[in-house]
């Protein structure tokens, strides 16, 4: 049996314990790593808070804000902030055109565009502010962890996987709008190429090899559908993650000095990055709004006619 004076040992020594581990965890030494995953600072109910996403929330706040201030400030005559704003519009324009091929086509796609490039490069450029100091430490089993509070979206696959799926699946609805549902599906399970092989083998015989194999060529044009989103989602991802983990790296060797070149080539990468995500969302829109089937049969006139 235990006595009183056992009991009161026992309870000694076991508060001794904690009192040791409290002040060795206040003793220890804080870890940060580059995980690959994004990590929660909070909740909301049960709806977890990451510091990827409360960066994407930034990003879109910043966009709204200056969209704001432009709207009310906005002059015949620009001058300051407009006047570099519109100088920048006209460029994009330019560029825009030169992707589409319609100035028509690029007032309809111009906005998302702008907008998902903007977006993706204040989250590649928050990611890499020298925060450090903002953020919360997490006491668990391998010691003290810091987490901190601005972490770049783009630097979680959930992100840009997200915004990879948005995207091809925006340029399929656009797409439908322009040519019709029709066109859009021949363009993956392409029933006319098949038929064609009925329709025209007494004028054509290659006909027989053309029309199954436009056939295949359609469902390899559906298969890149899906390519599009892990292409489209995985080099933004692996290129802002890498630039975060060179960066801690870098800090960790020495962290005054040496990270600042490194630094420097990120704002870089970052802005090339999302120059790249939004020309390719330019591309896939523009493609989807095409009509292959006239453009065919443009085609097979003129060498009739020659």
């Amino acid at each position: 049996m235990i006595t009183k004076e056992k009991k009161i040992n026992i309870m000694e020594e076991t508060k001794n314990t904690n009192i040791e581990n409290t002040i060795n965890a206040d003793h220890g030494e804080i870890s940060h790593e580059a995980t690959i995953y994004a990590e929660p600072i909070g909740h909301i109910g049960n709806f977890p808070i990451t510091n990827a996403l409360l960066t994407s929330w930034i990003a879109v706040l910043i966009i709204v804000s200056v969209v704001f201030i432009l709207n009310r400030k906005l002059c015949e005559r620009p001058k300051g902030f407009q006047n570099f704003f519109e100088m920048i519009l006209d460029g994009a324009f330019s560029l825009c055109d030169q992707v589409t091929g319609s100035r028509k086509l690029t007032l309809k796609l111009f906005p998302l565009a702008f907008a998902i490039f903007f977006f993706v490069l204040i989250n590649n450029w928050l990611g890499i502010l020298p925060l450090g100091g903002f953020g919360l430490i997490e006491i668990g089993e391998h010691g003290k962890s810091f987490i901190p509070f601005i972490r770049s979206g783009t630097a979680d696959v959930n992100t840009t996987l997200a915004m990879s799926v948005i995207s091809v699946i925006g340029a399929n609805i656009f797409g439908i709008l322009s040519i019709g549902i029709w066109k859009t599906f021949n363009k993956y399970v392409n029933i006319k190429a098949l038929g064609s092989v009925a329709t025209k083998f007494r004028k054509d015989k290659s006909v027989v090899i053309v029309g199954p194999i436009t056939f295949f060529v359609g469902i390899l044009e559906l298969i890149g559908e899906f390519a599009k989103v892990a292409s489209l989602s995985f080099r933004l991802f692996g290129n802002v993650f890498a630039g975060e983990v060179l960066l801690l790296a870098m800090s960790a060797i020495l962290a005054y000095g040496l990270p600042v070149p490194f630094l420097f080539l990120e704002v870089f990468v970052g802005l090339i990055q999302a120059f790249i995500f939004a020309i390719l969302v330019l591309v896939y829109f523009s493609i989807a709004s095409q009509d292959h089937e006239e453009h065919d049969e443009s085609n097979e006139r003129g060498h009739a006619h020659a």
